[in-house]
């Protein structure tokens, strides 16, 4: 993903077709040390390829993609509940602690 990043952040810092010197370049300087291996296999799978295209392609199969929050709502009333419930029980743990400094207390 780093590698990925220093690409676009490249692209946008106005060179348009980033070499492999370049990312290496770029993540040297917030002292990344860089994998020759993984930054060419980045250059190769965007060679000749769109950035923007690939975003937007990305962006419509994430929205396909199901989040999976119609069960949420009941979730978290009950979850809500137990939390205030959890919430209670550690102020009186607290309370009982406090009280048990032998009778000396910090400002007697």
């Amino acid at each position: 993903m780093k590698y990925l990043a220093a690409y676009l952040l490249l692209q946008q810092g106005g060179n348009a077709a980033p070499k492999a010197a370049d990312i290496k370049a770029l993540l040297a300087t917030v002292g990344i040390e860089s994998e020759d291996a993984r930054i060419t296999t980045l250059l190769a799978e965007l060679k000749d390829k769109n950035v923007d295209e690939l975003i937007k392609e990305g962006t419509s199969k994430l929205a396909s993609v199901p989040a999976g929050g119609a069960a949420a709502p009941a979730a978290a009333a009950g979850g809500a509940a137990a939390a205030e419930e959890k919430k209670e029980e550690k102020k009186e743990e607290a309370k009982e602690e406090s009280d048990d400094d032998m009778g000396f207390g910090l400002f007697d």
